[in-house]
């Protein structure tokens, strides 16, 4: 037992060593002096003091940013699939509405609406449960592969260390950074489960409570839009008499009987890219989009079913991709809790709850822009809808990076190695800046020449004109925005993430209403631009200032 004692000491005392110095942010010499010599005669120079601010991850091995090493092939690897998965949906949802569109405009309406609703309130669970999913299957599927590497004795040894690592390890009061929420002994006992098949599968308590608060969301908000769906749809504008009524609620109401498979896809979407594994997710979407855009002529057309056939289709299509994620992770994982215990729905409350009410402040400053475009008549808010779709749309390449940022800081600040950390804090932002300048002089030219393509109004070709320096001009700015979310998200930093956005929110809807008023459609956009500089100065002066889950840097 001594023995045991003193090696768990040591290797302790290792850990500490190397983690809380990562060479990448502390130039010291042995010595921590670098002798020289003028004339033969030795001159001491001043000690070598750490990097006091985060600043410095954006210049950190700068040269080395399309460099395809072993970082930049993680980061490829997670990315490209995951931009890929998010851009098919909206092409998808673009076939869909071509297929609706030949039934009149009438049931184009009705649809537009109807999706419309769906998606809101859809967003208000997907959102969080997706986010904290992936930060928290990342850390505990560290942990768990960090204690299977040893058998024995090990395990529970190294389930130790790490344990004292990561409660030593430099954090801030109000930021969960690092903090698993399971008790490690337990994963180093339960992470391991011999299926009838002979192979061993972990068991992550995280992605049982995913599915788990998936399912219940999911079924609650099929149960919620199908006994409201004609009250909402009235709030929306749909009022009795009108024609688009009877099929926005045959559309709404067989859309909605969905809902459990897409709260429990994209749950299963976020537990893949905790494991790091972005192309099962590409592909379950693929063929489900796939089947969707199969199922739309045959059900609409072909069976004469109308709106009603569209809405099966694309449920049809939703629970097909539950099925392939499903069995996949069946594959990968032991999905089923060895008690009650093993959930984890404190945690998940606490954060999801925080970036509920992020996700709440982002989605009231887009609403309030739209709302004062309209306001301005039918051109401008023609105009504000095409630029802000070209502004949002460009975000999911954004949103790769971000994935990727994700999932390798929340396994890297799980094993406690803070030299990854910050090599891929570096990296992603670093990429994301590269990603909004390309972006910015692509969106600049083409806007420029090819605002023709969304309308022939000239009119509302000459307003989009003039928003093009804030849509095209933005693109760093909210590039790194996004992959800040990411990072932050990464490091479990929700806390700052859901105060700072609230703050951000407050400064910018003043702004918005104040600069409408004074500058008509033009000031939206200044507001606008004010709204995603605020959002990304708040992450940059986190880092900066060496706060929070960053005060490692300080070291």
């Amino acid at each position: 037992m001594e023995n045991t004692h003193d090696s768990s000491n040591k290797v302790q005392d290792n850990l500490n060593e190397t983690r809380s110095t990562p060479h990448v942010l502390v130039n010291e010499s042995e010595n921590t002096t670098n002798d020289k010599t003028v004339d033969g005669v030795p001159i001491l120079s001043a000690p070598v003091i750490p990097m006091k601010t985060g600043i410095y991850l954006f210049f950190q091995d700068i040269r080395c940013v399309f460099k395809l090493d072993e970082l930049g092939r993680e980061v490829a690897r997670i990315a490209i699939p995951a931009a890929l998965a998010l851009a098919a949906d909206p092409l998808a949802s673009l076939i869909d509405t071509a297929f609706i569109g030949r039934l009149g405009s009438v049931e184009l309406a009705a649809v537009g609406v109807s999706i419309a609703i769906f998606n809101q309130v859809s967003k208000v669970a997907i959102y969080p449960l997706v986010s904290i999913t992936t930060s928290f299957v990342a850390e505990e599927d560290a942990v768990c592969s960090n204690i299977l590497e040893e058998k024995g004795n090990a395990d529970l040894e190294k389930a130790t260390v790490i344990d004292e690592t990561k409660e030593s390890a430099p954090s801030s009061d109000d930021s969960d950074a690092r903090k698993i929420g399971c008790n490690l002994s337990n994963i180093a006992n339960t992470c391991t489960d011999l299926s009838t098949t002979g192979k061993k599968r972990k068991f992550i308590p995280s992605v049982s409570t995913a599915l788990f608060v998936g399912a219940v969301l999911g079924m609650l908000q099929a149960i919620l839009l199908i006994v409201t769906a004609k009250f909402v749809l009235h709030v929306m504008g749909v009022k009795r008499g009108s024609p688009m009524l009877a099929p926005a609620m045959r559309y709404l109401t067989l859309r909605s009987l969905g809902a459990p498979a897409v709260l429990l896809s994209l749950a299963m979407q976020g537990v893949f890219r905790g494991f790091k594994d972005t192309r099962t997710p590409l592909y379950a979407t693929m063929a489900g989009d796939l089947t969707n855009i199969i199922l739309d002529p045959i059900l609409i057309f072909v069976f004469h079913m109308g709106v009603s056939g569209a809405a099966i289709a694309h449920v049809i299509s939703q629970y097909f991709i539950t099925l392939i994620l499903l069995c996949r992770l069946i594959n990968k994982v032991d999905i089923v809790p060895h008690s009650i215990k093993s959930f984890k729905f404190a945690r998940f409350l606490r954060c999801g709850s925080l970036l509920l009410a992020r996700v709440i402040a982002v989605t009231f400053c887009v609403t309030m822009a739209a709302s004062l475009a309209a306001r301005h008549g039918p051109t401008p808010m023609a105009a504000f809808q095409i630029c802000l779709q070209v502004w949002l749309s460009t975000s999911l390449l954004a949103d790769g990076l971000a994935v990727a940022g994700q999932a390798i800081l929340a396994s890297a600040f799980a094993k406690g190695d803070l030299q990854k950390v910050a090599a891929a804090t570096s990296r992603v932002l670093q990429l994301s800046i590269v990603l909004g300048l390309a972006l910015s002089a692509l969106l600049g030219f083409g806007l420029q020449f090819g605002s023709g393509i969304f309308t022939k109004d000239i009119n509302v070709i000459k307003q989009v004109h003039k928003a093009i320096p804030f849509v095209a001009g933005t693109q760093t700015i909210n590039s790194l925005a996004f992959v800040f979310d990411g990072v932050n998200f990464g490091a479990s930093d929700y806390t700052f993430s859901a105060y700072s956005m609230v703050a951000v929110a407050a400064v910018s809807i003043p702004s918005l209403i104040f600069l409408s008023h004074s500058h008509g459609f033009v000031g939206i956009w200044i507001a606008l631009t004010i709204y995603m500089s605020l959002r990304t100065f708040a992450s940059v002066w986190r880092m900066g200032s060496a706060t929070g889950p960053w005060t490692f840097i300080r070291k």
